[in-house]
């Protein structure tokens, strides 16, 4: 069992995550982590509906989160955490005070089955990309000279995370079987992307 907190975006593994947290179940759920030996909680997506006074419809395969840093200036409380572990919800319970669920772990991408060529391919179209956008002076949400892990698995989710996708496209990432789909997935996807958004962009000139 794991405390959770529904989110209107998808954290993968190895990636960042900054929240703001202000809502009192969520407060007490903090309160609770800083106290248990291990300090994670869960993130699922939301399919429908707002985490905010519950009421949502969520993805059932998300990833914990390892909470790194906890501030608490004048105003929401500043937690800072790193994705870890990917699971999928066997059952919901009670959410009083907090959302919680019983979870089962999915089996980690094991390094030696991550391709290099594969992986600077996919590499390469995610930079690309953002720098395209960059070009045009859209707001990309991350830096094209971002530094990634070496491991090449975390490094893969990381591709993952930082493609310039919508929630949906992260979603499926997320969901992936093993790291050569991921990859797969993380090239075909963002260039098909990219392929729609330049064909709209020309019939609005």
């Amino acid at each position: 069992m794991i405390p959770m907190f529904p989110l209107g975006s998808v954290l993968f593994p190895a990636m960042p995550l900054a929240l703001q947290v202000f809502e009192e179940r969520y407060l007490k759920m903090m309160g609770a982590i800083l106290d248990a030996e291990e300090p994670v909680f869960g993130v699922v997506l939301i399919e429908r509906g707002s985490e905010v006074g519950g009421g949502d419809q969520r993805f059932d395969l998300g990833t914990t989160a390892r909470v790194l840093q906890i501030e608490a200036p004048e105003g929401p409380l500043q937690v800072v955490a790193k994705g870890d572990r990917r699971f999928r919800v066997v059952s919901w319970l009670d959410e009083d005070p907090y959302p919680q669920a019983e979870v089962e772990f999915l089996e980690e991408f094991p390094s030696d089955e991550v391709e290099s060529e594969s992986l600077e391919s996919a590499e390469a179209v995610v930079r690309d990309t953002l720098s395209y956008l960059l070009e045009l002076d859209l707001s990309v949400p991350w830096p094209t000279d971002i530094e990634l892990a070496d491991d090449p698995v975390a490094r893969a989710w990381q591709l993952a995370g930082i493609a310039p996708l919508g929630t949906l496209d992260h979603q499926d990432l997320l969901e992936s079987d093993d790291v050569a789909s991921l990859l797969k997935d993380v090239q075909e996807t963002v260039t098909a992307a990219l392929e729609v958004f330049k064909l709209t962009r020309d019939s609005g000139e």
